[in-house]
C-alpha cells in the first residue's frame, strides 16, 4: 500500500500533464502569430497589436482571480471540464470577422478560459502527486509547459509562413478538442471539506499563506517578461537574429535537463538548496544577456536563464501549494498563477517605458540587479522559515 501511495507516474498525473501541455501549446502558438494577424487582417497599429497579444494574459489573470475561490466548492473535475469547454469553444470566435474590437474581446474571453482551465490543472496535479514527491512531481508537470514553450512558438512561426490564419485557428481548435477529450478520462480527488468562500476579503480571492512566495515569482516573472517580449528586438540590434531563433530552445533544454534533479533535491533537502542557486543563475543569465555581443553569449544567457527562472517557477509553485491547508490548495495554486501572470502580463508595458531611456543592454543590466535583490527578498519571505523547519526536522 505504501508503494502505491508514493507512485508518481499515474494515469491521472500523465493526463493532467498532457492537458497542461495542450493548453500552453495553444497559448504560445497564438502568442507569436495573433499580433501579425491583427496587423494584416485589421490594419492594427503596433500598439494595438501588442494589446491584442497581451489582453489574453489579463483575461487569464481575471479568470484565475475568481476561480481560485470557487474551484473546491464547484468541484475540481467539473471546473476543469467547464474551463476546457469554454476555452475550446472560444477558439471558434477567431473565425468571425467583426473588427479589431471583437478580436480584443475574443482574446480576453479566451484568456478567461485559460485561467479557469490552467488553475484547475494546477490544483488537480498538486493533489494527485504524493506529498513526499511534491517538488519532483511539480517539476515534471512543469516540464509539459516547458516543452510547449519551445514547440508552440516554433510551430506558430512555421505555420504563419506557409499556411493561412484560418488553418492556424483550426489547428488550435483541434488541439483544444483533444485536451477536452483527454480530460474526460481523469479521476480527480475532491477536497474533503470544501470551503464556501464568501465576501470580499483578501482571503476570498487569494491564499494569504502563499502570498510571500507569490511575491517572489511575481518579481522574477516581471524580469523574465523582458526576455519574452524584447529578445527579438535586442537580437536585431545586435545582428544576432539567427541565434535568437533558437534562444528559447536552449532555454527549454536547460529546464528539461535540470528539473528532474532540482525536484528531487527539493523533496530531499528543502526548497533553499534549489531556490538560492536558481535565483543566482537567473541573475547571472540576465547579466550575460546585457553584455552579449555574439551568438555564444546570447545562447549561454538562454541556458543560464533556463536553469534559473525555469526552476524558480516550479520551485515557487511547490512552495505555494505546500504552504496552504489541503482545503485551500486551489486558492494557493490560483494565488501563485495570479502573481506569475501579473508579472508576465504587465511587465512588458512597464519595461517598455524604460527602454527609450536605458536601451536594451542597460535594461537587462538593471533587471539583473533586481533579480540579485530577489535573493534577499526570498530570504525574508521564505528562506529563513525553510531553514528553521529543516533544522527542526533534522
Amino acid at each position: 500500500m505504501q508503494l502505491t501511495a508514493q507512485k508518481l507516474w499515474t494515469k491521472d498525473f500523465l493526463i493532467i500533464s498532457l492537458v497542461n501541455f495542450f493548453l500552453t501549446l495553444i497559448f504560445f502558438l497564438l502568442m507569436v502569430t495573433i499580433g501579425v494577424h491583427a496587423v494584416s487582417a485589421y490594419g492594427a497599429s503596433t500598439s494595438e497589436a501588442g494589446l491584442v497579444t497581451g489582453i489574453f494574459i489579463i483575461g487569464t489573470l481575471v479568470g484565475r482571480l475568481f476561480i481560485g475561490r470557487l474551484i473546491d466548492s464547484i468541484g475540481r473535475r467539473k471546473t476543469l471540464l467547464i474551463g476546457l469547454t469554454f476555452f475550446t469553444t472560444t477558439i471558434l470566435l477567431y473565425f468571425l470577422d467583426f473588427g479589431i474590437g471583437f478580436l480584443l474581446f475574443t482574446r480576453f474571453v479566451h484568456g478567461l478560459g485559460m485561467g479557469l482551465s490552467s488553475t484547475a490543472t494546477g490544483t488537480i496535479v498538486a493533489q494527485v502527486i504524493p506529498g513526499s514527491r511534491k517538488g519532483e512531481g511539480i517539476g515534471y508537470y512543469s516540464m509539459s509547459s516547458t516543452l510547449a514553450t519551445a514547440i508552440g512558438p516554433f510551430v506558430g512561426l512555421m505555420m504563419s509562413q506557409y499556411t493561412s490564419f484560418s488553418v492556424i485557428f483550426l489547428t488550435c481548435l483541434v488541439i483544444g478538442l483533444i485536451s477536452l477529450g483527454s480530460a474526460l478520462f481523469v479521476n480527480v480527488p475532491e477536497a474533503d471539506n470544501p470551503q464556501v468562500v464568501r465576501g470580499l476579503s483578501l482571503s476570498a480571492f487569494v491564499e494569504p499563506k502563499a502570498l510571500p512566495i507569490a511575491l517572489i515569482i511575481g518579481v522574477a516573472a516581471l524580469s523574465y517578461s523582458s526576455v519574452l517580449s524584447y529578445i527579438n528586438f535586442y537580437a536585431s540590434e545586435l545582428d544576432l537574429v539567427e541565434a535568437a531563433s533558437i534562444f528559447f530552445l536552449v532555454y527549454s533544454i536547460a529546464v528539461l535537463i535540470s528539473r528532474p534533479i532540482t525536484g528531487r533535491l527539493m523533496d530531499a533537502r528543502g526548497a533553499n538548496i534549489v531556490m538560492y542557486p536558481a535565483i543566482g543563475l537567473f541573475a547571472i543569465g540576465m547579466l550575460v544577456l546585457s553584455q552579449a555581443n555574439n551568438a555564444v553569449m546570447l545562447l549561454l544567457a538562454g541556458a543560464l536563464i533556463g536553469l534559473g527562472f525555469g526552476n524558480i517557477q516550479s520551485g515557487t509553485q511547490a512552495i505555494a501549494v505546500k504552504a496552504a491547508d489541503p482545503q485551500r490548495m486551489g486558492m494557493a495554486t490560483s494565488t501563485f498563477f495570479i502573481a506569475l501572470d501579473a508579472g508576465l502580463g504587465f511587465g512588458p508595458y512597464f519595461i517598455g517605458l524604460l527602454i527609450p531611456l536605458t536601451g536594451f543592454s542597460t535594461l537587462y543590466l538593471l533587471l539583473a540587479g533586481l533579480v540579485f535583490f530577489t535573493l534577499f527578498l526570498y530570504y525574508l519571505m521564505n528562506g529563513r522559515r525553510e531553514r528553521s523547519e529543516m533544522k527542526q526536522a533534522a
